[in-house]
C-alpha cells in the first residue's frame, strides 16, 4: 500500500503546535489584569470591559511589528527579547494619546513551528504585556514552511486600550512658550534596521559576536537591545502635571513623529547637543559616513519619546522623571510657525 500523506509530510507540524499552546498557557496567565475572563485556546478572547472611572470612554487600538530586527534576533538565534519590542511598538503608540493598554493579541508565523523557539518569542511578549500592565488574550500561530525559511519567522502585535474622551492627549492645547522634555530611548528600538545591517555587515563587514568598545558590548547584544516601553511613565506623568502631547519617536526620528501632535501653527524648536546621545548612534553615524540630517530622521538618536508641557511645570516633571529612574531632558520649546517653515527646526541655543 502506497503511504498515505499526511498534513506534517507538507511540512506542518499539528503535534508540536498542540505542545507549543500548552506550555505558554502559564507564560500567558502571568499578564492577567482585572476584565480577562477567557484563557488561551479558545476561538476567541474576552475581556470584561469596566468603563466606571471614564465619563466619555473609548477604545484606541494599534497595530505593528517588528520589522528588520527580526534579522538581528536570526543571527544571535536568540528570541526571548524581541516580543518586548513587539509589544512596545503598538502600546507606546497609544499610550502617547492618552490610552491605557487593556490587551494585547500576536500573531507568529514561523516557516517552521519549533515549539521553544515560539516559546521564547511568547516569553518576550509576555514580559512586554507585564511592563505595559496589559493582558495577553490570544494569538495566532501560524506554521507557513513555503513562505518562509525554516528558521525565520515574521510578528505581527495588535493592542487594544481604553481613554476618556475627554482627556484624549491629541495636541490641541499646545502653544507657543510650551516646553519640550525629551526622554531617554533605550537605544536604536525597532526602526532604521535596514540601513544599520547596511552599515555593520556590508559596509563595515563586523561579526554579530564582535565586541564593540565604543558600546562596551558585542554588536549583536546592543543591536538587540530591547525598545522601550513608556506606558507607565506617560500614565504617571499624566497623573500628576499637564501634559499637552506625547510623540513617540519611531521610524522617522523626531524630524517626522513630533509634527504628529503639533498644531499646524506651531513649530518645535530643538536644541542641538540638549540631550545625551548614546555611543551606538554615534558609531552608525561615522561607521556609515550618515549624514546628521539622515540620522535625525532614520533613529530616534537617544529620545524615544517627547512631551510637550507648559514651561511652569517643566522643571517639575523632569525631576518626577528623574525620580523614576528616567534620563530627562529639556531640548526645546514650541514657537510660532513661520509661513511655509517646517514644524521642526534646529537650533544651537534657545
Amino acid at each position: 500500500m502506497k503511504k498515505s500523506l499526511t498534513y506534517a509530510d507538507a511540512g506542518v507540524d499539528l503535534d508540536a503546535a498542540n505542545s507549543f499552546i500548552n506550555a505558554i498557557k502559564p507564560l500567558v496567565k502571568k499578564t492577567h489584569r482585572p476584565g480577562v475572563i477567557s484563557d488561551i485556546g479558545g476561538f476567541g478572547g474576552f475581556f470584561s470591559l469596566n468603563s466606571s472611572g471614564y465619563e466619555r470612554p473609548v477604545l484606541v487600538a494599534s497595530t505593528d511589528g517588528v520589522g528588520t530586527k527580526l534579522k538581528i534576533a536570526f543571527m544571535m538565534d536568540r528570541h526571548d527579547t524581541i516580543g518586548i519590542d513587539l509589544v512596545a511598538m503598538s502600546v507606546n503608540d497609544i499610550a502617547v494619546q492618552g490610552a491605557e493598554p487593556l490587551f494585547f493579541l500576536d500573531y507568529i508565523s514561523m516557516g517552521k513551528l519549533v515549539p521553544k523557539k515560539a516559546e521564547a518569542i511568547v516569553t518576550g511578549i509576555v514580559e512586554g504585556c507585564k511592563q505595559s500592565e496589559c493582558a495577553l488574550i490570544g494569538g495566532e500561530t501560524a506554521e507557513m514552511p513555503d513562505i518562509y525559511h525554516e528558521d525565520e519567522y515574521d510578528l505581527a502585535g495588535f493592542v487594544v486600550g481604553i481613554a476618556d474622551n475627554n482627556k484624549i492627549v491629541d495636541g490641541a492645547e499646545i502653544g507657543v512658550g510650551h516646553k519640550l522634555i525629551g526622554i531617554a530611548s533605550s537605544g536604536l528600538h525597532s526602526n532604521g534596521y535596514s540601513l544599520v545591517r547596511k552599515i555593520c555587515f556590508d559596509k563595515l563587514k563586523l561579526k554579530i559576536e564582535q565586541n564593540i568598545d565604543i558600546l562596551g558590548t558585542t554588536l549583536g547584544e546592543e543591536l538587540l537591545r530591547p525598545t522601550k516601553i513608556y506606558s507607565v511613565i506617560i500614565k504617571n506623568l499624566l497623573r500628576g502635571f499637564p501634559v499637552h502631547g506625547f510623540a513617540h519617536i519611531t521610524g522617522g526620528g523626531i524630524v517626522e513623529n513630533l509634527p504628529r501632535i503639533l498644531p499646524k501653527s506651531c513649530a518645535a524648536r530643538i536644541i542641538k547637543g540638549s540631550w545625551e546621545i548614546p555611543p551606538i548612534f554615534t558609531f552608525l553615524e561615522e561607521g556609515g559616513n550618515v549624514s546628521q540630517e539622515e540620522m535625525l530622521r532614520t533613529f530616534n538618536c537617544g529620545v524615544g519619546l517627547i512631551a510637550i508641557v507648559p514651561e511652569s511645570d517643566a522643571q517639575d516633571i523632569v525631576l518626577r522623571l528623574e525620580g523614576m529612574q528616567e534620563k530627562a531632558y529639556i531640548i526645546g520649546d514650541v514657537i510660532k510657525r513661520k509661513k511655509g517653515e517646517d514644524q521642526v527646526v534646529w537650533a544651537t541655543t534657545s
